[in-house]
């Protein structure tokens, strides 16, 4: 008697967390779609060629949006320049090369902080350091230095997990037969979780098209078209900053809902994108 009201009360409570556990899923996959949705439906019909064609007219009253769709390319660049090199060289050190094992958890510890640092402390940083230390003023080279140091520890931390990834029998066949360290990094170890890497920086391009509060002490808010040279010391809104100024600034929220449509799109295609290719490199390693 005494089993059997145990195992009614098991029953109840599995059948009862299991229903807990879809009302979770169900609530947040209603949440994501209603979002999406609510965004497309309102952004979609305000997106025209005019729109994204054009620069801002303040004479015959106009909105463009190519200048900060420029801004966000030239920035994305700029911060893949130097975010890449810095944040694959680190954990290739520390994964590869480190031999004190203290520092190493010291500094991976560093990383994990900085990744939870809110992003309007980064941009007043910058503002104080790259814009007026380092004399950059307000400018798409400040925005995307202060990205790079926001960025740095996530493309870590990916590449750091990717290279644990690689089975320590391939390092040690490497060097049985006769390669040095680096060839057995370069020709083994990076080939081996190249799909991980590379994973990581298309998630770094989402989240610098994302990111706004840093930009808005950093790169500024001017709609100016430049080439990529003169566009990078001069100030320039990005997608997200503009959002924000036709939102906030000037009340034209169909522009916003465009620039928001056009954000969600990307977003999504870019975390396709990171799951397609790193599906692809690991077919392609297995293989």
């Amino acid at each position: 008697m005494q089993k059997d009201q145990i195992s009614g009360k098991r029953i109840i409570y599995t059948r009862l967390m299991k229903m807990l556990m879809i009302l979770s899923v169900a609530l947040t996959c209603g949440l994501v779609l209603f979002l999406v949705i609510y965004v497309l439906v309102k952004g979609i019909p305000n997106i025209t060629w005019e729109l994204l064609s054009t620069k801002p007219s303040y004479l015959s009253g106009s909105i463009g949006i190519l200048p900060d769709i420029l801004n966000t390319i030239y920035m994305i660049i700029a911060t893949l320049l130097f975010v890449i090199p810095l944040g694959v060289g680190a954990a290739i050190y520390l994964t590869e090369y480190a031999q004190n094992k203290k520092i190493v958890a010291v500094i991976e510890y560093a990383a994990e902080t900085l990744s939870g640092i809110p992003s309007i402390i980064y941009g007043l940083v910058g503002m104080l350091f790259f814009c007026q230390f380092l004399n950059m003023q307000t400018s798409l080279l400040a925005g995307a230095c202060t990205l790079v140091i926001m960025n740095l520890p996530t493309i870590m931390r990916t590449t750091q997990e990717s290279l644990k990834t690689v089975p320590q029998s391939y390092r040690e066949g490497a060097f049985g037969l006769g390669a040095g360290k680096w060839r057995v990094i370069r020709t083994v170890v990076l080939p081996g979780c190249v799909d991980g890497i590379i994973t990581g920086c298309i998630l770094t391009v989402g989240r610098i098209l994302g990111e706004s509060a840093a930009l808005l002490f950093t790169a500024g808010f001017a709609h100016s078209i430049h080439n990529m040279i003169d566009g990078l010391g001069s100030a320039g809104a990005s997608l997200t900053v503009a959002l924000y100024v036709y939102a906030k600034e000037q009340g034209e929220f169909g522009v916003a809902f465009a620039i928001a449509a056009i954000l969600m799109i990307l977003t999504l295609f870019i975390n396709l994108l990171a799951t397609q290719v790193g599906r692809y490199f690991k077919k392609r390693r297995t293989i």
